[in-house]
């Protein structure tokens, strides 16, 4: 199970160490935070105490308004159970009895001047794409035309090649050679890279280039959301490959189906132009449009009037 450490969540946000200062290395592996409020009520149950817990407004406010022996005793028992850390929200301060028991159990305590809604947001954004499971696969990612395309194919095939074309149009590459894929919920796959071939495009007989030296800023976006699959093949002659799109093929990534399509390469053919119009119908498809479904009617309509 992939994991990262609170000493990570503490620089990514800028957070202030209050206690714990020596357990930064404590590892979260939940992806989603929570807010304790049943428990400090004393109801555990269903207490996911493997999660970050956040502590807002109003959790800090129903602990200032106990006295000074149940506030102990609730806050005893919510430590106790050992979160990977609690982060308290809105520069809240008063937190003497809550600084002790972390400060004795060993437990981060963290704060943020940011308020509890907006930082559970942007923690459970974060903690969802570092901890989200992820497979590596041997392709191109590009963004075109706002519309996250993966593409495959034999090495050798053209792929980067044809990425090179894409940015030339005015499109933007995401990762070459290898693309990471994360799982993001059931019916979302991101692409991204792997750090290290970032901004990275490798043509044959050129070599290695930096995009975005060369071509500017607007040449690559660190991520994007797959929804297209296309793999390039060798012409296949006689192979009417599927032209009027009666039935869509998917490829399954991690448990999500991405619509697949195959374009043969032959001398002359302009792949890009065929990847941009793949994109652009993929978008008209998602808009309630398909060509081949009004193509049928107008068939069906013709027949009928004979």
């Amino acid at each position: 199970m992939k994991s990262i450490s609170v000493k990570s969540l503490v620089k990514e946000f800028q957070l202030e160490v209050l206690a714990g200062g020596d357990e930064l290395d404590r590892t979260i592996k939940m992806a989603r935070t929570h807010r304790p409020g049943l428990e400090f009520i004393g109801y555990f149950d269903f207490f996911p105490m493997e999660r970050v817990q956040i502590l807002g407004k109003k959790e800090i406010n129903f602990l200032k308004q106990l006295n000074i022996e149940e506030r102990k005793e609730r806050i005893d028992h919510v430590v106790s159970y050992h979160p990977p850390c609690f982060i308290v929200t809105s520069n809240q301060d008063g937190l003497t009895y809550l600084t002790k028991f972390c400060q004795e159990q060993n437990i981060p305590l963290l704060r943020t001047a940011d308020t509890a809604v907006d930082f559970i947001a942007k923690v459970d954004n974060y903690l969802t794409r570092k901890l989200a499971t992820e497979i590596a696969v041997h392709g191109v990612c590009l963004n075109v035309s706002g519309i996250g395309v993966l593409i495959r194919g034999e090495s050798g095939v053209g792929k980067s090649e044809l990425a090179h074309t894409l940015i030339g149009r005015g499109h933007r590459l995401v990762s070459d050679d290898i693309v990471i894929l994360k799982k993001l919920s059931h019916q979302t796959i991101l692409g991204t890279h792997n750090d290290i071939n970032r901004e990275f495009l490798a043509l044959r007989s050129v070599g290695l280039l930096n995009v975005v030296r060369m071509y500017g800023r607007k040449a690559f976006q660190d991520e994007s959301r797959i929804s297209l699959d296309i793999e390039l093949t060798k012409w296949e002659k006689n192979d009417l490959n599927n032209d009027l799109e009666l039935k869509t093929d998917y490829e399954d990534y991690l448990g999500v189906q991405i619509p697949r399509i195959e374009i043969q390469l032959q001398p002359g053919r302009d792949v890009a132009g065929l990847v941009e119009a793949a994109a652009n119908n993929w978008y008209l498809q998602q808009q309630g449009y398909k060509a081949s479904a009004e193509f049928m009617q107008r068939v069906q309509w013709e027949e009928g009037d004979d």
